[in-house]
């Protein structure tokens, strides 16, 4: 919620917005104040039948609230509604998105690249598989681990995917993947940094020294991890993977997670700028204002909110996408609260961590002599730490996962049941010892 000073901030910027159209007609459609009262409330009341998305107890899914900042640059782009698909219908939020991406491009190593907004990381996916498809031949690869939508959309593409299994901490096996390198099936791999189930991160770096050898292209789904690169606290590895970011042909990430904004705002980047030449259309009656590249010339999508821009323009001018900066350091007492809960796990008697977080997901299952015993004590542990409002999530895993742990001894189910915790908003640093409290009296 917003705070009575920030309300005032917001009604300040949305005179000055106002002043600068004082002389336009009021075209809003004849209704009473009092009628939008009526339905603000209704809506208010619809909006209570949800999980508390916002608040630190909430830990399941990948969903973290906007910054106040956000919101209200969002709120005062919606006056105008800009559309980014051309210059026409966005002049200021267009240039805004321009420079947004740039500085995304700048966080990822860039010196030159290509780039646009788009509505999530499906969008923003399909269109670099979708570039890599124009300009390799051969099949798509990704971990097992990887997001479903590489398989689904590689499908959409008319190419073939390949799902390599990974390793003990969900990492992508490269030997798998070199022995399928070797037959030449391979024209595009997709490295995933940050998997949505466990939060893990493929080998980017040694993905990088396979590039150089078998010449196939290399596309970064970091759409949950990829802010993460501006964190000091990584393990040694996983830094490595974030360090390599350089050598990827094309890098998606998701503003709308870590990166503090509304629903929908994703990015994809290219790092050759002569990808253009992919996108490449006529559409005369949309472009007449300007001989420049406009945003619709390199995307997939048409119509897209020019509001979206312009709060992610105004959150990085706040907090700034850079190393030891706020922003970073948010994203460092994410990963602090993570370890608080895995360590907490670790000391516990009937529970054990999968693996330890790589990022900010936390997950582990709950000590049982059969598969089938363990997924139904997770699942009576996420219904009791719901009504003690802390919302937690589920995550299959197959026995390669939990076996090594040497915590089941009867394998009656293929998969497990486990519990999982997304340790995404920095807020979640100051509330840990009251989530630990409340799941210390749960009963297994």
């Amino acid at each position: 919620m917003w705070t009575t000073e920030q309300i005032q901030a917001f009604e300040q910027a949305l005179r000055t917005l106002e002043a600068g159209f004082s002389n336009l007609p009021d075209v809003s459609p004849p209704v009473t104040t009092s009628d939008m009262q009526a339905v603000l409330q209704l809506v208010a009341a619809r909006l209570q039948e949800n999980y508390p998305y916002q608040h630190p107890l909430y830990l399941g899914q990948m969903l973290k609230p906007p910054h106040p900042i956000a919101r209200m640059c969002y709120a005062l782009a919606q006056c105008i509604n800009p559309n980014n698909h051309a210059l026409d219908g966005g002049r200021a939020s267009s240039a805004m998105e321009l420079e947004c991406v740039e500085q995304l491009a700048t966080m990822l190593g860039w010196s030159t690249h290509l780039g646009h907004l788009c509505s999530g990381g499906t969008i923003a996916n399909f269109e670099a598989l979708w570039v890599a498809r124009e300009l390799t031949s051969g099949g798509v690869a990704a971990s097992s681990q990887a997001h479903y939508t590489h398989s689904r959309l590689t499908q959409v593409l008319g190419r073939p995917f390949h799902s390599i299994p990974v390793d003990r901490r969900g990492k992508m096996d490269l030997n798998h993947l070199e022995t399928l390198l070797q037959t030449k099936q391979i024209g595009t791999v997709v490295a995933t940094l940050g998997t949505t189930g466990l939060g893990s991160v493929d080998p980017l770096h040694e993905l990088a020294a396979l590039q150089s050898r078998y010449g196939f292209r290399l596309h970064v789904d970091a759409a949950y991890g990829g802010y993460y690169g501006l964190a000091s606290t990584l393990e040694p590895d996983t830094r490595q993977a974030f360090d390599a970011l350089g050598a990827a042909d094309s890098v998606v990430i998701d503003p709308h997670k870590h990166g503090l904004q509304p629903y929908g705002c994703g990015c994809v980047l290219f790092r050759d700028r002569q990808v253009a030449a992919i996108y490449a259309h006529e559409s005369p009656y949309t472009y007449f204002t300007s001989d420049d590249l406009h945003l619709g010339e390199i995307s997939l999508e048409c119509s897209r909110p020019g509001a979206a821009a312009v709060a992610l323009w105004g959150t990085m001018k706040l907090l700034p996408p850079v190393p030891g900066g706020e922003f970073a350091l948010s994203l460092g007492r994410c990963r602090d609260a993570a370890l608080q809960l895995f360590q907490w796990i670790e000391r516990h008697p009937r529970l054990t961590p999968v693996l330890a977080p790589e990022l900010d997901v936390v997950v582990w299952c709950v000590n049982t002599s059969t598969a089938s015993e363990a997924s139904q004590a997770a699942q009576r542990f996420f219904n009791t730490a719901a009504q003690r409002d802390v919302h937690l999530a589920l995550l299959s895993l197959p026995q390669k996962f939990v076996a090594p742990l040497g915590i089941i001894q009867t394998w009656d189910e293929p998969t497990v049941q486990c519990l999982r915790a997304t340790v995404m908003k920095p807020e979640h640093l100051y509330w840990m010892p009251e989530i630990l409290n409340r799941l210390e009296r749960i009963s297994i």
